[in-house]
């Protein structure tokens, strides 16, 4: 009998196959003397559609909501339909004994496993593979290391309650939502609060009234040292105090109150989890959050450089010890080998702060693999962030770094003033950043920014100074920063909005959908952003109903709670989330309204954003009329001055204009004047509205016609 393995991605599967010797190639799966690997696409299988529960469901109406199934339904995905048949069709040979479970190995690798094997009713035994990199010597072990199939049917039961719990809650509140206000407006139990995060930021900043201050330094000669208040803040806001201040002090006699010194010592930081990573490669090179774990998933899975992702730890586990030189041994190239192969010539010195297996849940933090490094087949994104990657590993064996602290405090009359110096003994782990590294918080204040490294000299306790010379600087204090994403994702990680696999597509969700903008690294809401917080209910809003479900959730995991409890309690939300959308008195107006007209129905065309630039979209449900907001230029010159004309669009189909002139002209039939990009366009936009087939000349045919030629 043969074993049957699913992996979640043709590329994983083909790396399977070769390193397990299945070379037999077919269209949907490889096959060898003992095994038979296939792959799943992603989604195979998802939760049904309302639609498929009662047909009156496809046509959106509020006293339909809530939709609330009593047992959650699931259906084969229409767009990957080939492939779960061929899947299906290998778990019903004959000759097929076990199955492997060989999708990613977390919550939602699990779930489409679970459910493909629902679909097809899956009765024999399997197994499962968990492994945390995919290089030939991981996949080996973890063949030779299957674990019960069973052993993770809790997680199994965590991954279907997150998932419908997203279904109920966000079908639910977006249909309500939609209709009640006639407008796309999309919710859910993740998006929502973190939307009203950064709404609530936005609040804050349009609430801050900006002051002027002041700051006294006074210079003693050897050393300059800063005023500060009985409470410690530095900053004077009337300048008749800083004047009375000066006077105080000007040509003064002072004495050393206070020398504090002491010898600060600072860990190297923890190994990487994917939330870090992403706010670091935010910080550092402006990389989005799905930028970044896209950079790293072929890291991953294609250059095999790096272990598993998408994981929330930043511990290793106790059984790694032995292949750490092993991994530093492979990363000892180029500008790393100077700093990694100290390293092999002696004992690493092992902590609990870099292996501790109670901090470690499914996966261990993210470090390079034992695979050798080839730096010149990486692209210049791959580059930056294997580079952090490799730094942060090998930091982890470097010792702690020393500094000498000294804190002064003079006392000048009533008045005291303060200075901090900073001595370097031993750089330690810093030296493997060049002794420049920064993990700047975003949050910090512009008073917390002063670090304070100045070179101080040896002075004694009740030593006698002198203000020589008197330096007052103006400033104005300043709102809250907006949030970057390195931010946004630090915020979303405190109070458990998400997982680390999910948060990225959360915010480009947001993006999508336009709720939120990225103007340069900062997140702004939109008009449509900035009403949809105040239309959702209250409870939807923060974070910390959605951290109570996420922390549920983590229990279904580990055996501690239990799904139908967790279920009930979702769809008893849903119906008070859609009861108070029902009941809602507000109004919704379109921020986005442009000055053109629907050609079909007469309606505003309201304005968005998509990836190939703006576009005008009619709001009206059953018309679908849709255009791109740029200028569309023909062939077809102006008779008069010459210039390409303006493509345009009316009632009857298609036209060109020449704005300067006012000429306009009718297209004909043949369609000469209508250019390659331009034909090229109306194909796209009529076959995602029509699916006639794939033939270009059929598609530009149809599409004329469809614009009345």
């Amino acid at each position: 009998m043969k074993t049957l393995v699913l992996a979640e991605k043709p590329s994983v599967a083909r790396e399977i196959a070769r390193v397990m010797g299945a070379r037999d190639k077919h269209k949907s799966y490889l096959e060898g003397p003992k095994y038979i690997v296939t792959w799943a696409l992603g989604h195979l299988v998802g939760l049904a559609e309302p639609e498929d529960y009662d047909k009156k469901y496809a046509t959106w109406n509020l006293e339909d909501l809530p939709i609330l199934p009593e047992r959650a339904k699931l259906k084969v995905l229409r767009e990957t339909n080939h492939q779960y048949k061929a899947v299906q069709q290998l778990m019903k040979r004959q000759d097929v004994g076990e199955l492997v479970i060989a999708t990613d190995a977390a919550r939602e690798g699990e779930l489409l496993a679970r459910w493909i094997m629902q679909m097809a009713q899956w009765k024999k035994p399997f197994k499962r593979l968990w492994i945390s990199s995919q290089t030939d010597k991981a996949i080996k072990e973890g063949f030779a290391s299957l674990k019960p199939g069973s052993q993770f049917d809790r997680l199994y039961e965590s991954a279907r309650c997150r998932a419908e719990a997203d279904w109920m809650i966000g079908l639910n509140v977006t249909r309500a939502l939609t209709v009640r206000f006639n407008a796309q407006l999309s919710a859910g139990r993740v998006q929502t609060p973190t939307l009203g995060m950064i709404m609530d930021r936005e609040n804050e900043i349009n609430g801050f009234r900006s002051q002027e201050y002041e700051t006294f330094t006074a210079d003693f000669g050897e050393f300059q040292a800063v005023w500060r208040a009985p409470g410690g803040d530095s900053r004077i806001f009337d300048s008749q105090d800083t004047q009375a201040l000066k006077n105080r002090v000007d040509g003064r006699k002072g004495t050393i109150a206070q020398v504090k010194k002491s010898e600060k010592v600072e860990p190297h930081p923890l190994a990487y989890d994917l939330t870090e990573l992403q706010r670091d490669a935010n910080r550092k090179y402006g990389f989005s959050a799905k930028q970044t774990s896209n950079v790293l998933q072929r890291l991953y899975e294609q250059h095999k450089l790096v272990t598993y992702p998408r994981t929330d730890s930043r511990y290793l586990t106790s059984d790694m010890t032995g292949t750490l030189k092993e991994r530093l041994d492979s990363v000892a190239v180029g500008p790393y080998a100077s700093l990694a192969r100290p390293l092999l010539r002696k004992n690493l010195n092992i902590t609990k702060r870099i292996v501790d297996d109670s901090k470690v849940t499914d996966h261990h933090s993210i470090i390079p693999t034992e695979q050798t490094v080839l730096l010149n087949q990486l692209n210049p994104e791959e580059r930056k962030l294997y580079d952090l990657i490799v730094r942060r590993f090998i930091s982890l064996f470097y010792p702690a770094a020393k500094y000498d602290s000294v804190a002064i405090t003079v006392q000048v009359g009533n008045d005291s003033f303060h200075v901090k110096g900073t001595t370097v003994k031993d750089s330690g782990w810093r030296e493997v950043y060049g002794g420049d590294y920064s993990d700047d918080d975003d949050e910090r204040t512009e008073d917390q920014a002063d670090n304070g490294r100045a070179l101080l000299p040896d002075v004694q306790q009740g030593q006698s100074v002198t203000v020589q010379r008197c330096h007052v600087k103006s400033g104005r204090t300043m709102p809250p920063k907006r949030y970057t994403e390195a931010a946004l994702l630090a915020q979303m990680e405190k109070h458990g909005l998400g997982t680390p696999a999910t948060r990225a597509d959360i915010i480009e969700k947001l993006v999508s959908s336009d709720t939120i903008d990225r103007q340069g690294n900062s997140m702004h809401p939109t008009g449509k952003g900035k009403q949809l917080i105040e239309l959702a209910a209250p409870q939807l809003r923060t974070p910390e109903l959605t951290a109570r479900w996420e922390a549920e959730l983590e229990r279904i995991a580990r055996g501690q709670g239990k799904p139908g409890p967790f279920l009930d309690g979702i769809r008893s939300m849903a119906k008070e989330l859609v009861s108070t959308v029902k009941g809602s008195k507000a109004e919704y107006k379109p921020h986005n309204v442009s000055n053109s007209h629907c050609p079909d129905c007469n309606a505003r065309l309201l304005e968005k954003k998509g990836k190939r630039g703006k576009f005008l979209v009619c709001p009206t449900e059953d018309c679908g009329y849709r255009r791109s907001a740029e200028k569309r230029l023909s062939n077809r010159r102006c008779p008069q001055c010459h210039k390409k004309m303006e493509m345009k669009e009316g009632k009857a189909g298609l036209y060109v204009q020449c704005l300067p002139c006012g000429i306009t002209e009718a297209l004909d039939k043949d369609k000469q004047h209508v250019n390659k990009r331009e034909q090229q366009k109306l194909v796209k936009q009529y076959a995602k509205q029509e699916s006639i087939g794939s033939n270009l000349g059929d598609l530009l045919k149809a599409a004329m016609e469809k614009k009345g030629e």
